[in-house]
């Protein structure tokens, strides 16, 4: 019997399998490009919703220059600094107007520890007669004043001999009210002159940091107005109003058409500006500025600009900058880890 032939029909059996390979890369494919559309839709969320988002909610604008509703160190009692290891601290509430309460901390000298053991807080304001130096500590934005390096910088100073008084502004902490430049401004110089009612003839110098050195400039034009001016100011990390700290993501959009309806300038509102640059022009008290190579928040080519302003506005005797090589890593925050810092200080409280 013959043998059957069994033709194979490879043209058919290549085209079935083209086709079930196309069927396979469209499957494979199908999952990408729905990620894709998704991940197209959300940037459009973020590059197009967002800054609409910015213009028509002023309180988010205030939000994130202050950063002020993040309350960082967490599950912290700031009514007890001791248990901060602040073992020569007393808290405190004081009125900068009403309705407004701000908590203070006041550390004072390190070699008045073991008396200030128990001791209640009229012993406390009591010490500020004593005739060392006070500093009056003005944070930058996010956290509280129990963020570890603003206990670092009042460790310092303790240490050094002088009283510090760290406040928290309106909004922060464990403070009353919202954050706006005239209100920190107007709880600064409250602290400030809380602490000369109770001082005497003791030095009282400003140490603004970050935000905290807008502050600080405002404040003293403020008091110049009055006729009268701080003993001394330090700003550390300090900025402009052109260098403002802004969002980590707004970078995204600078240059693009429209960005300046996008992103007014908060101003405006009179929420967030802190002409720092302006207000050096006029300050004439003794300042010193720090600041490191490397910090990440506040390009050091800033502060060598508003160094030079507030040198033409007075004279290299009275301005001073201490720039820190940015090997050392200390960044934004962490000047106070340096071991020359203390000699820094008590060599410009020295010379006021």
């Amino acid at each position: 019997m013959p043998r059957k032939r069994v033709v194979k029909q490879h043209g058919a059996s290549s085209a079935a399998s083209k086709v079930q390979r196309s069927a396979r890369v469209q499957k494979d494919e199908a999952p990408s490009r729905w990620w894709l559309k998704r991940g197209l839709l959300a940037l459009f969320v973020i590059f197009i919703l967002v800054p609409f988002l910015q213009r028509t909610l002023p309180e988010l604008i205030q939000h994130l220059v202050y950063t002020h509703r993040i309350r960082v160190p967490f599950f912290i009692d700031l009514s007890r600094p001791s248990d901060l290891s602040l073992n020569h601290t007393v808290n405190m509430y004081l009125t900068s107007e009403e309705g407004i309460s701000l908590g203070v901390w006041h550390t004072v000298p390190e070699s008045k520890w073991k008396e200030a053991q128990g001791k209640d807080l009229a012993w406390y304001q009591n010490t500020l007669r004593d005739g060392s130096p006070v500093f009056i500590y003005l944070h930058g934005n996010t956290g509280t004043r129990a963020a570890a390096h603003r206990i670092g910088v009042a460790k310092v100073l303790s240490a050094l001999g002088y009283h510090v008084l760290v406040p928290d502004y309106r909004g922060f902490g464990d403070s009353t009210g919202e954050p706006t430049e005239a209100g920190v401004t107007t709880d600064a110089l409250y602290v400030y002159n809380w602490v000369k009612e109770r001082s005497g003839n003791s030095l009282v110098v400003i140490w603004g940091h970050s935000l905290g050195t807008g502050v600080a400039t405002s404040a003293a034009v403020k008091l110049l107005e009055q006729g009268k001016s701080f003993d001394g100011v330090i700003l550390e990390g300090a900025f402009n109003s052109k260098g403002k700290e802004m969002p980590a993501f707004t970078w995204y959009y600078w240059g693009l058409p429209g960005s300046g309806y996008l992103f007014p300038d908060p101003g405006e509102e009179n929420k967030a500006i802190f002409p720092s640059e302006e207000n050096l022009k006029k300050m004439t008290c003794p300042i010193l500025f720090l600041h490191s190579e490397d910090d990440h928040l506040v390009p050091f080519e800033i502060v060598q600009e508003m160094y030079e302003v507030a040198v033409s506005a007075q004279n290299a005797e009275r301005v001073k900058m201490v720039p820190f090589d940015g090997s050392l890593g200390y960044l934004h925050n962490g000047l106070y880890r340096d071991p020359h810092l203390p000699d820094i200080i008590q060599k410009f409280v020295l010379s006021l």
